[in-house]
């Protein structure tokens, strides 16, 4: 536990920049990220020993591990030697250029800070309340119940009053956070700009228009003309998209605004490059792989990756609160529970606010390593990606999200979990003050738990990084009913995770029938005016090829099988390929060194009369092959 803390504060203390610093500061932070991302002495990079730990936690080889800790440290070991979502922005952009692709229409990253949380929907209770319609020819004086309560932007009246804006922004006080100073990674990742750092200006200038310029894939393009070619000619092109003749005017309009909003993504390209390599392999030779920390990460991963995957589900599924404790579970509250259980009413609540935080803190590592991992193997090669990808669905991993939101969220996203005064550092460099059960049970002044509300958009943003452009996957969100879970996650005014929970909603609404949508309008507008838009999408009307019955299982196995084909390509190195040269020589092949394994000369004389002496030599065969 002391070194696993030890080194957790050297990571963070140095994975942090502050300005100024000497650049002889500078060049240790680089020397340091270096040594941990690739094997120096060992054979493996520092973050797959840690995942080595939590498998061998997990299969029970070694349950005093204290699992809190080494994920703690995995996390920031990740976050050190990957990069966090600014670096990876950065990565993004260059490998764009290096690819020769146009730059990206807006920094996700941005767009997301500069959002403001919406009015969650009304739920079916405030609705039954709600009096009757009155009866036709008879005049109600009830007020007007508010439509506008999920816009973005109230443009009828952009001069609300202030009570309104100290609403909206309620959620944004995280002024002494539950674990002391907040990572840059985080407060960056999430924290809109509160009031008082806005300028006055800012609230009268409303963006006009949609948050997110909408984009066309090549495949959209290549629908559109297929069905108009076969409306208006009687036959089609295949993949030309650039043959117009004897296409209406407004489909040629159609086309040029397509095209305008066209993108084409990093892992388009590589998905291309690989058809191209398996293709031809003699012709093309080798791949150039650059040695980057993921690509290293991976690589070390790649044999035991299923292992290390279910082993942080397990661990995720402990520590959720909506699981009930079971025999068969393992046990993550090792390093937590004393020796001796509490006998007063103060030792109990003080224990039961420990073992609550334990586990949170526990879902927000987990969390926050999955996103990571998932985000940086995507641009390193989307089948790595996809691997993972492939690995937490077969474990499972979407019902478990799920079950981990089927609760009150509101109640855990509040949660009071913390004492402060025993929070690190506060505790070291000041005096404690006599603890009671009234402040235990008053908690601190925060609004809400940071940590949670964290770990919340984490696992949102896993779950659709699992589920986007995966018919079979979105069609596991229908089949869980994971609609009314994620609606009530709409109650939360923080933007981005209710961004991703739109996300969600939007993909699956073209399966969820009619009626649906017909009683959800508000949450249906939400979609439209947060979540980008992609052409020719038939989201709101389910009309769509999309929606139809979709053979599933061959669309798995498919991308099982490029994974598999790509894996082995880059990373199995058979000594006797097919393509490998044959030595003809009889001396060069006798005088080849083998390696004999270190027991080979105990059973030497047994071989010898198995393999020579008890098998007759029938010598006039060679005559045959003179």
């Amino acid at each position: 536990r002391v070194l696993l803390s030890v080194m957790y504060l050297m990571v963070e203390n140095i994975r942090v920049e502050q300005e100024p610093e000497p650049p002889a500061w500078k060049s240790c932070r680089e020397t340091f990220r270096k040594e941990l991302s690739f094997p120096v002495r060992t054979e493996e990079p520092f973050a797959l020993l840690l995942l080595t730990m939590v498998t061998k936690f997990c299969s029970g080889h070694a349950p005093h591990f204290p699992m809190k800790k080494v994920l703690l440290l995995l996390w920031k070991v990740l976050l050190f030697t990957l990069g966090g979502f600014e670096a990876l922005q950065a990565m993004k952009v260059k490998r764009r250029q290096e690819l020769g692709l146009p730059p990206l229409p807006e920094d996700s990253i941005e767009v997301t800070r500069s959002m403001r949380a919406a009015s969650p929907p009304a739920c079916s209770i405030e609705l039954c309340e709600q009096p009757p319609p009155p009866k036709r020819g008879h005049r109600s004086r009830r007020p007007l119940v508010k439509q506008d309560s999920l816009d973005i932007y109230n443009e009828r009246d952009p001069f609300k009053n202030d009570e309104a804006g100290v609403d909206e922004e309620e959620t944004d006080d995280v002024e002494g956070g539950i674990e002391g100073e907040l990572d840059l990674m985080e407060r960056d990742a999430m924290i809109p700009a509160t009031p008082a750092q806005r300028p006055p200006i800012e609230k009268v200038s409303f963006p006009k228009g949609l948050p997110w310029a909408p984009k066309v894939r090549q495949k959209d393009i290549e629908h559109f003309l297929e069905a108009s070619r076969n409306k208006f000619i009687g036959f089609t092109l295949g993949q030309d998209t650039e043959t117009l003749i004897g296409l209406p005017r407004p489909i040629h309009e159609s086309v040029k605004t397509l095209k305008q909003h066209k993108y084409v993504s990093i892992s388009d390209v590589q998905i291309k490059n690989e058809e191209e390599l398996e293709k031809c392999p003699m012709s093309l030779g080798e791949e150039e792989v650059q040695e980057t920390p993921c690509e290293v990460l991976y690589r070390a991963m790649l044999y035991n990756l299923p292992q290390y995957m279910i082993a942080l589900l397990k661990i995720l599924l402990a520590a959720a609160p909506t699981s009930k404790a079971k025999t068969d579970s393992i046990n993550i509250l090792a390093d937590v529970l004393p020796e001796e259980m509490p006998t007063t009413v103060l030792q109990s609540m003080k224990l039961g606010i420990d073992v609550n935080r334990h586990k949170e803190i526990i879902v927000k590592s987990i969390s926050a390593v999955l996103l990571l991992l998932l985000k940086h193997l995507k641009l390193n090669h989307i089948y790595q990606f996809e691997y993972v990808s492939q690995h937490l669905v077969f474990a499972n991993c979407i019902p478990l999200i799920l079950k981990f939101f089927n609760q009150n969220i509101m109640s855990y996203i509040t949660a009071k979990n913390s004492i402060s005064v025993l929070d690190y550092p506060y505790c070291t460099v000041h005096d404690l003050p006599e603890l009671t059960a009234e402040s235990l049970e008053a908690g601190d002044n925060n609004q809400f738990c940071w940590r949670n509300l964290f770990s919340c958009i984490n696992l949102l943003r896993v779950l659709n990084k699992l589920t986007k452009w995966k018919h079979s996957r979105t069609m596991m969100l229908v089949v869980f009913k994971s609609a009314p879970i994620l609606k009530r996650a709409l109650k939360v005014k923080q933007a981005m995770m209710q961004l991703y929970v739109l996300k969600l909603l939007k993909i699956q609404t073209k399966y969820l029938g009619r009626q649906w949508r017909k009683s959800n309008m508000k949450t249906m507008s939400a979609i439209y005016q947060k979540v980008r838009h992609r052409m020719n999408d038939d989201w709101a009307y389910g009309n769509d090829i999309d929606a139809r019955p979709w053979d599933f299982q061959a669309e798995e196995c498919t991308l099982r099988a490029n994974i598999e084909a790509f894996n082995s390509r880059r990373y199995d190195k058979p000594q006797d390929s097919e393509f490998a040269p044959v030595d003809n020589c009889l001396h060069s092949v006798l005088g080849q060194r083998l390696e004999l394994p270190e027991d080979f000369h105990y059973s030497y004389e047994l071989w010898l009369e198995r393999e020579v002496f008890s098998k007759p030599i029938r010598w006039e065969e060679l005559l045959h092959y003179q």
